[in-house]
């Protein structure tokens, strides 16, 4: 299967070519053969190929360094790359340009539990509905993102804990069938971290943590730059982490796993049991107008002042660190980056966390170690879908 232009780099230089383009934009033939330490004849032969091969344009003359004046050059106009994020409750997609910049993108409300073949069909409605509105006729690579277990290597997700049906269905088949270009299928927290590590507050730093607290929790860990996958696709499951042998039932079947007391379904079970209660009266108000909770509501009240929510949050926090603390000694991470719908809960959150993972990790991993909140928000996944396969498509081997 090719890309939309119909071609791949042919060696490695050609690939670190196109792959330095990507991220720091349009260069000269200069700075480029500067980038990959190739003699201006060799880079020149190189950025030729790739111009006839319509991989890269030349956008105009650089500035002279002396001597004959060298050429700008940049991806091609034409590269698009898709991102799927699929949600619990929402499909988010979005077309960027070579650079990974967003163009065009789109959300809809959807339902895990409809199944994938309702949802992934949604999905290609919303992508026939982006490619209308981009003027995009086919794409070079596609990335998708699934909120559960992945096998990356056959694109499938593995016994999702909340995703009745979607158990080894073929998603990336599914997927490249329909759009015709390469697809590739993660999990959405690996996904996140390498949004983070192109164009977020990890940007300059190759071994670190990304840790989603949404619906569920998970860890992106990169090292080396790369998201790290471990034997089957599960590196970094946290969510089912076991913080309390006499907790409550997990959705996995376990008992006392962090998710139980702290993802978005725990979230929404203990808040509800507060507003009927009568512990919080900001829960209960918002119980009566709108006939349900959520995390989200947990969010509000504790931002608003209320003393059991902030409670709530804390405990989580707590518990968040405990299990960081543990990874904080193993893997000695250079940074760690929280994001996820429930990051909204912001510096109080942050702060437990923070707090329980600096006392309790040697000082050593933690003298310089920053525990920050993303700034990409909803955009890390989105473009880390499209770095992940950008990279695939930006390397220099025939698919299969």
């Amino acid at each position: 299967m090719t890309n939309v232009l119909g071609v791949w780099p042919e060696n490695p230089h050609q690939s670190q070519v196109l792959r330095l383009l990507r991220d720091d934009g349009a260069a000269s033939r200069a700075e480029l053969g500067d980038a990959v330490g190739l003699s201006r004849s060799k880079v020149a032969t190189e950025l030729d190929r790739l111009l006839e091969r319509g991989l890269i344009e030349t956008v105009g003359p650089a500035a002279s360094r002396g001597g004959r004046r060298s050429s700008i050059v940049r991806i091609a106009a034409a590269t698009r790359f898709l991102s799927v994020n699929i949600g619990a409750t929402t499909i988010d997609l979005a077309v960027t340009d070579g650079e990974l910049r967003v163009l065009s993108r789109v959300t809809e409300h959807t339902e895990l539990r409809q199944g994938p073949t309702t949802v992934i069909g949604q999905a290609l409605e919303l992508i026939n509905k982006v490619r209308a509105d981009s003027g995009t006729t086919r794409f070079t690579g596609a990335g998708i993102g699934i909120p559960g277990p992945v096998s990356f290597r056959e694109g499938v997700p593995v016994s999702p804990p909340f995703m009745p049906g979607w158990h080894r269905f073929p998603v990336r088949e599914m997927f490249s069938t329909e759009l015709g270009c390469p697809v590739l299928v993660d999990n959405d927290v690996n996904i996140m971290a390498l949004g983070e590590k192109h164009a977020g507050i990890a940007k300059s730093f190759d071994d670190f943590l990304f840790v989603k607290i949404g619906a569920g929790i998970g860890a992106g860990i990169v090292v080396g730059g790369a998201v790290y996958r471990g034997a089957n696709g599960c590196a970094g499951d946290i969510g089912h982490t076991a913080v309390d042998a006499n907790g409550p039932v997990c959705v996995c079947g376990n008992v006392g796993c962090l998710e139980a007391y702290f993802g978005g379904a725990a979230l929404t079970r203990d808040a509800l049991a507060a507003a009927r209660t009568g512990r919080s009266d900001h829960l209960a108000d918002q119980l009566a107008q709108a006939g349900t909770l959520s995390a989200v509501d947990v969010a509000h009240a504790a931002a608003a002042g209320d003393p059991v929510a902030i409670g709530m949050v804390r405990d989580g926090g707590r518990r968040v660190g405990q299990v960081l603390a543990g990874l904080v000694s193993f893997f000695n991470p250079g940074m760690i980056v929280i994001g996820g719908g429930l990051a909204g809960m912001g510096h109080a959150l942050l702060a437990e966390i923070r707090g329980v993972v600096y006392r309790a990790s040697l000082p050593l991993a933690t003298g310089d170690m920053p525990i920050v909140l993303s700034e990409m928000g909803d955009q890390a996944g989105l473009v880390g879908a499209t770095r992940m396969v950008s990279d695939h498509v930006f390397t220099a081997s025939t698919p299969t």
